[in-house]
């Protein structure tokens, strides 16, 4: 197994990867990779990461293959972020490391993920460092497409572009690597849309499945105006609840590191600056408790719109469902397949297409920094009867 086998349907990227690791003239020392949500951008960095640390150009067993896919080898950064952006301090500190000389390795690897979060003023720091390399540094960059990026940055980057893979070669990974059972592994990379990291979680968690079919549960079970702010609240409590129990750990555990870090004790006096600096780090984490649930809503509005595309395609015949057998072709959501059926029979074309408008917007909505419950009342509010069209 080498580095390269966790990179799913990216074989065209596989082989030009190969092709630079092994070319004699050198590798380009800063790289943009840019794809579609669970494409594999960070993945296919990692995995040019370990291969050029590599004797062997990503044999995927040797000492050195080993550290990096666990994640501990000293030549190879991951800057990352849980919060809404990434920030000058932050970027500050991985070009200090980006200087440094290897220690083991043959080269300092920095791979920022999320590039496209970058501020401006961190955008600027890391520019420094590209538009002067050092001979043994490799910068690699990750964002949803060339465009998310400041110009200034993207045009110093080799450019590798990801595609969406098919749910098939996702449904072999999982059942390869992870011993899905074959129908399972089927239906969780159809559901997750071409994601490997939702379809993985999908076919590891039982309850995750559950809250799946409850969500697509939803738009048939709204009778009324009040099952639909009902249903609106439920969306948002859960999401908030999520986020809740993902952040609280890792809070806790950075108060901790602050106070250690400026001497504090419980009861003790606070010194000169520790007040600014706890309330820096109080909105930060607000921000990413904040961004965590909006991604947790965001998950839910992209299962509507797989649902609402299923009922649309088979209201116009681009997908079909066996009534004898179950057997479904041509839809996302083939585990509720009847369901899927019995909508297209209540709801018009049209008002699906209504639907899936109102999906949409209520994205670009969030995005915009709406206020959540209301943008989502507002959503579910167009899954009443009375209000849908003809």
């Amino acid at each position: 197994m080498t580095v390269w086998d966790e990179l799913v349907g990216q074989e065209v990227v596989v082989d030009a990867l190969t092709d630079v690791v092994g070319d004699p003239r050198g590798v380009p020392h800063a790289w943009l990779f840019t794809g579609p949500p669970g494409s594999g951008r960070s993945t296919a960095a990692l995995a040019l990461a370990a291969a050029l640390q590599c004797e062997h150009d990503g044999c995927g067993s040797c000492e050195s293959c080993r550290l990096a896919a666990a994640g501990s080898h000293p030549d190879i950064g991951l800057i990352r972020t849980d919060g809404l952006s990434i920030g000058v301090d932050a970027a500050r500190d991985a070009v200090r490391r980006a200087s440094l000389h290897p220690a083991i390795g043959r080269r300092q690897v920095l791979v920022v993920e999320d590039a496209d979060r970058l501020t401006d003023q961190a955008a600027n720091a890391l520019l420094k460092s590209l538009e002067e390399p050092s001979k043994r540094t490799v910068w690699m960059l990750c964002a949803p497409a060339l465009e998310d990026v400041i110009v200034t940055i993207r045009s110093r980057c080799r450019s590798v572009v990801l595609r969406t893979p098919s749910a098939d070669a996702i449904a072999r990974l999982l059942v390869r690597r992870d011993g899905v059972e074959p129908e399972l592994a089927g239906q969780v990379a159809a559901a997750a849309q071409g994601h490997i990291g939702r379809a993985r979680g999908l076919a590891r968690d039982a309850a995750a499945r559950e809250r799946r079919r409850q969500i697509l549960e939803l738009p048939g079970g709204i009778a009324h105006l009040g099952d639909a702010l009902a249903a609106a609240q439920s969306i948002d409590t859960e999401a908030t609840t999520r986020a809740t129990t993902r952040c609280d750990e890792s809070d806790a555990r950075e108060l901790d590191d602050l106070k250690s870090s400026w001497g504090v004790e419980d009861r003790g006096r606070r010194p000169a600056g520790y007040a600014g600096a706890l309330s820096t780090l109080t909105k930060e984490q607000d921000r990413r408790r904040k961004r965590m649930t909006r991604d947790a809503i965001d998950g839910v509005l992209l299962d509507l719109l797989s649902y609402c595309r299923d009922v649309v395609a088979v209201q116009v015949g681009a997908a079909r469902v066996d009534p004898v057998s179950g057997m479904a072709e041509g839809l996302v959501n083939a585990d509720v397949a009847d369901r899927i059926v019995q909508q297209a029979r209540l709801w018009t074309p049209t008002s699906t297409l209504q639907a899936i408008d109102a999906i949409v917007e209520t994205r670009a909505a969030l995005e915009a920094n709406a206020a959540p419950l209301l943008a989502l009342e507002r959503l579910m509010s167009t899954f009443v009867p009375s209000r849908r069209p003809a």
